[in-house]
């Protein structure tokens, strides 16, 4: 008899990871600053929270990538994370003192920030599995499932929180992300775990993956039309709430910017990428961002916005399916989470980089701060077209 784990429908497996894993950063993510606030935290030691967690979040991704490469146990090292943050988010609650809650904070950001990329990998190998191609899927499925779950577990921290104390909200992070930890272990293991080839070092590793043309592109790509979001996540609100746009109508507006996610990674997009090719798809990305852009740096009108914020569908979750399809194609497996870790450090260096310019940007230019959004993701177009018969090539 085949061992149980062997069993399980990929699909269904991957689902549940990412809708725990997730939900576990829905419950929190939105919520971490107000719980550093009630911790006792002054707005510069916050400050200090949030920027040496995004120094961390660079570093820690590619180092346990790697690690999970060379070992070729990119479960283990994906439940193993899981728990650790899990633990070190329960340690937020009970340590006292800045620089102890600082280090503690840290290390529960460095142990977070892998489980994305090493989840990623997994997935993409399984979708377009070589030794089960019965029980191939769509990763689109998968991804679009972990957006709605973000979406909910927000919705049920905010109501949480308004019964009790914002602690509740670790409490849930926490055992969703112990739940996660558990489901890492029943995935159906990766094509190349049993025949893992020999390990060459990280640097030659990295100038592997840098030495394909094409996962160059698509983290050129990626850094400029995903980092040139920066400044709506920063400034949105405060953009549409000076212009008197209500708080119920920017709810709405930020609402569908996520409806607009979740169709795109469920129904559209995946058919969008096989009519026209990854490189395609990545071309209406960066054309949809320009128009976003534009529109952000020219128009308050509520009724104009929402036309445009669905096309985050197109400008995030398009993008990101078309990425993944070159790098499941052009990628070589036993470096599959190096790759995702490197994919996600583009776009997180460029975000990191233009979030600290995009207030100066903002004080200087106000809503035209968006035209300078709107060239960098124009920048990516060009790039696009050398990339529309990349996956023909390699698979």
């Amino acid at each position: 008899m085949a061992p149980a784990r062997a069993q399980l429908d990929p699909l269904r497996s991957f689902i549940v990871l990412y809708v725990l894993m997730y939900a576990a950063f829905g419950v929190a993510s939105p919520f971490w600053p107000r719980f550093f606030e009630t911790r006792g935290m002054t707005p510069e030691q916050i400050g200090l929270l949030l920027g040496l967690g995004t120094i961390v979040r660079l570093v820690a991704g590619p180092v346990a990538a790697r690690t999970a490469d060379r070992l070729q146990q990119l479960r283990g090292v994906l439940a193993v994370a899981a728990v650790l943050a899990a633990c070190l988010a329960f340690g937020l609650v009970w340590v006292g003192g800045f620089w102890i809650f600082l280090i503690v904070r840290l290390c529960h950001e460095a142990a977070l920030t892998p489980t994305t990329s090493l989840a990623d990998a997994l997935a993409l190998g399984a979708s377009k599995s070589r030794t089960a191609p019965d029980k191939r899927f769509e990763y689109g499925w998968v991804r679009g499932s972990a957006s709605a779950a973000f979406v909910f577990g927000t919705m049920i921290a905010g109501q949480v929180i308004g019964w009790g104390e914002l602690t509740s909200i670790v409490w849930m992070h926490a055992v969703l992300l112990l739940g996660a930890a558990a489901s890492a272990m029943l995935l159906p293991a990766p094509d190349n775990e049993a025949q893992a080839a020999p390990e060459p070092s990280s640097f030659r590793a990295i100038r592997e993956l840098m030495g394909i043309v094409v996962f160059r592109r698509v983290v050129l790509i990626a850094a400029l039309i995903l980092g040139s979001h920066a400044m709506h996540d920063a400034f949105a609100i405060i953009q549409w709430n000076a212009a008197g746009v209500s708080p119920t109508t920017i709810s709405v507006l930020w609402s569908e910017a996520v409806v607009a996610e979740v169709i795109i990674f469920i129904l559209i997009g995946p058919r969008l990428v096989d009519a026209i090719g990854p490189g395609g798809a990545a071309a209406i990305a960066s054309v949809a961002a320009v128009l976003r852009w534009i529109v952000m740096a020219s128009s308050t009108s509520a009724s104009t916005l929402a036309m445009v914020q669905p096309l985050h569908g197109m400008t995030f979750a398009l993008l990101h399916l078309a990425c993944m399809r070159l790098i499941g194609a052009v990628v070589p497996r036993h470096l599959a989470a190096t790759g995702q870790a490197i994919y996600a450090l583009g776009p997180g260096l460029a975000t990191a980089l233009l979030t600290l310019s995009s207030g100066m940007l903002y004080a200087r230019l106000g809503a035209n701060g968006f035209l300078l959004m709107a060239l960098l993701s124009a920048l990516a177009l060009p790039l696009c077209s050398g990339l529309q018969h990349s996956v023909r090539r390699f698979n």
